[in-house]
């Protein structure tokens, strides 16, 4: 395949970029010749290795589709050093000042992409604001979620969850004080933590898990290893609530996730959270605010009757307002313009 456009995933382990990779590209490729290229990436994908992109015909330009710092550097390598004609766009999702080494990379993209009005406002130089949308599709409500809890050996009763890294800054500790609260005045409510902790991280683990076994709530807040990509919307679809309580966050994709899959969203009001959670499809809550945050997800479990309306509304608002189709064609629009 000669592509028309390069994606690169230049990390082996499972993140919010990869997943985004992993859900655009089979879309875009429907109206492009999009591929990926990079370790970590799931089979079935249109797939080009490293190496053959170094090798790739000087005959016409090709868009070169960085997310990171790295491939950023690489594309700057393959084009200066190894001579390819790539055009370069970048996608930045931060919402802080960039380092000195960031802003040198950035200044030497030929377009960048900002993915919210607040990300865009970091950048010192012109941008396209092109939020990130959702397969409404593969992450869809559970038709039987009883059966699908039983399969996965989760009880029933109502489930809160908290998915993705476990660390200070993804405030995976609000969570866990927040349901420690939550499920002793709620019997029938169970919170699920899932994910992984880097070396660096997982003391603050082994603390939350202490913090869980004082209050003797080891069988009412677990604590789930990471799973892959195309296994998340099973775990989103047997929740009735969930929680982001990041600190920081560039975008988000999360609570997009969850509210596709029929699940109402507390979130802190950081990255895109307060862009994405629509009146009665969730509450923000200020980052940080351990007070706020356990009284906002024990007035959504104790109120039967504001789930079941928030989950139609949710999965209503994503399907009408963030299908991942309007992003496929909003990045197409810019290969095209780098491409013309």
């Amino acid at each position: 395949m000669d592509p028309d456009v390069i994606a690169p995933n230049l990390k082996r382990r499972l993140s919010g970029v990869t997943a985004t990779v992993v859900r655009l590209v089979p879309i875009q490729a429907r109206q492009m010749a999009v591929v990926t290229t990079g370790p970590g990436l799931p089979d079935g994908l249109p797939h080009m290795p490293l190496w053959r992109v170094a090798l790739l015909s000087r005959s016409r330009w090709r868009v070169w589709h960085a997310r990171r710092n790295t491939e950023m550097l690489a594309g700057l390598v393959l084009r200066y050093l190894f001579g390819r004609k790539l055009r370069l766009l970048f996608t930045s999702a931060s919402q802080r000042k960039h380092s000195a080494y960031s802003r040198w990379l950035i200044a030497r993209m030929d377009a960048v992409v900002a993915t919210s009005d607040r990300g865009a406002a970091y950048l010192q130089r012109p941008s396209t604001v092109i939020m990130h949308g959702i397969d409404t599709v593969g992450f869809s409500p559970a038709q039987d979620r009883a059966a699908l809890r039983a399969r996965l050996g989760l009880p029933q009763g109502v489930l809160v969850g908290c998915y993705g890294r476990i660390r200070p800054q993804k405030g995976t500790d609000l969570f866990v004080r927040a349901m420690i609260g939550v499920v002793e005045a709620q019997p029938g409510v169970t919170g699920i933590v899932m994910g992984r902790a880097t070396e660096g991280n997982r003391a603050f683990l082994d603390g939350l898990r202490a913090e869980v076994a004082a209050a003797e709530l080891q069988e009412r807040i677990l604590f789930l290893p990471e799973v892959t990509v195309d296994r998340m919307a099973d775990w989103y679809r047997v929740l009735d609530l969930y929680v982001a309580p990041q600190r920081w966050e560039g975008f988000g994709l999360t609570p997009l996730e969850a509210m596709a899959c029929g699940v109402p969203v507390v979130a802190a009001d950081v990255g895109a959270f307060a862009q994405l959670i629509g009146p009665g499809v969730g509450q923000i809550v200020a980052p940080g605010d351990q007070a706020a945050m356990t009284a906002a997800v024990q007035e959504w479990v104790g109120d039967a009757g504001r789930l079941a309306e928030g989950a139609a509304a949710a999965r209503a608002h994503v399907v009408a307002r963030h299908g991942i189709e309007a992003e496929a064609d909003a990045l197409c629009a810019v290969y095209r313009q780098l491409l013309a």
